[in-house]
């Protein structure tokens, strides 16, 4: 896969230039109903979503869901079957990829081995036939940005990982791309990296204020810090999309409560709304409240969706929920201990510091947590 709009073309002498007000002006990313298929199977199915001028959007989902066909299409390097797609003010459908004025990273940094760190960077540039002292001046700068600079003349082979990626985000940015496409970017690094990683790329972001991005992740961990908004995909299809933590606190169905943080997910029925925005539901034995943040009409089932940190061995206010289950398992995973109940059949997980006196599997024990923290997911998927 290309490291930038030029990488799979090479240097393209005939490649119509990208207007000076197009190249430096910020630009936002628009799938207007696009549809990919491959040998009448469809890859991605009627995806609209719109990335809005220096956002950050993140794109996750499991293998398969489509994510990074929506990249790719952006890219241009996937052809739609439908709909159409548009950077800033441009139909960029079928222009091919060195006239879309894009960056993009790839989680196998894609560099080229015999050009030393500088040459990379400048690789895009020259393909563009950008005067050799706007270069000289245009590699150190980004470089610099990327905590490079003093690497210019080594080869990728002498460095590390992490140091290659951000390589990689260098030649990206060198061309002045309107938006910046990341595929998967540090899922080849180790665990302390890409957290050293992800910190740089959020710095990255806030000296570039006005680019825009598109991530794609199966990450949970690195969408949640870095992006303003997520979508979740799903058998080619956008399942949820919302500002980052309206959408971790309010998911609109089953699939985006447990796949963003692992929440606790248990059916209920019987909902009667009460005030300012609540409702009490029944959950097996017991009788939960919880938001009503979707507006669920009474009577409907739904989920009760909770987050296991959540949830408390004590209850912090009178009106806390309550729930009893029987201890499946614990787990020491070091920074935290996490626990898992049987309630009345469904699995109940709750995470909490390390305990002094964890409880013993087959304990019968009680666990709170209130209402506030509740969130009433809609049991037919797309409510919302």
């Amino acid at each position: 896969m290309a490291n930038t709009f030029t990488m799979e073309r090479g240097p393209a002498p005939q490649a119509p230039a990208v207007p000076a007000a197009v190249a430096h002006g910020a630009s936002g990313i628009g799938f207007e109903n696009v549809s990919v298929t491959y040998g009448g199977q469809t890859i991605l199915d009627s995806l609209t979503l719109t990335v809005k001028p220096g956002e950050i959007v993140a794109l996750i989902g499991p293998s398969g869901s489509g994510k990074t066909t929506a990249l790719r299409a952006v890219a241009g390097f996937v052809q739609p079957s439908a709909g159409r797609i548009v950077i800033g003010a441009r139909d960029v459908t079928r222009l091919p990829p060195y006239a879309r004025n894009i960056g993009m990273v790839v989680q196998n940094y894609a560099l080229f081995p015999h050009m030393r760190v500088e040459d990379n960077v400048a690789f895009g540039l020259r393909a563009r036939g950008t005067d050799a002292d706007a270069i000289r001046t245009r590699v150190p700068e980004c470089l610099g940005l990327v905590g490079m600079s003093k690497y210019a003349k080594r080869y990728p082979r002498e460095l590390s990982g992490g140091q290659q990626q951000r390589v990689a985000i260098a030649r990206a940015l060198a061309i002045q791309p309107q938006v910046l496409l990341l595929d998967e970017p540090l899922s080849a690094l180790d665990a302390q990296i890409r957290r050293s990683m992800l910190d740089e790329l959020a710095k990255l972001h806030r000296s570039l204020p006005s680019l825009t991005v598109l991530y794609v992740t199966h990450d949970q961990t690195e969408a949640l810090t870095l992006a303003n908004h997520i979508g979740i995909m799903r058998d080619g299809k956008l399942v949820a999309h919302g500002e980052t933590q309206g959408l971790y606190r309010h998911p609109p169905n089953r699939f985006a409560a447990e796949f963003l943080g692992r929440a606790n997910v248990l059916p209920a029925q019987q909902l009667v709304p009460t005030t300012d925005g609540y409702a009490r539901v029944r959950c097996g034995d017991f009788s939960i409240v919880g938001r009503n943040h979707h507006g669920l009409p009474a009577a409907s089932a739904c989920y009760v969706c909770v987050r296991p940190h959540d949830l408390h061995f004590r209850p912090r206010t009178e009106a806390s929920n309550r729930v009893t289950g029987v201890v499946q398992s614990v787990q020491w995973l070091g920074e935290l201990h996490s626990v898992v109940l049987d309630v009345g059949g469904e699995a109940l997980r709750l995470t909490r510091a390390p305990l002094e006196s964890p409880p013993e599997p087959g304990t019968a024990m009680s666990v709170h947590f209130d209402a506030a923290d509740v969130t009433l997911v809609p049991e037919v998927e797309g409510h919302g």
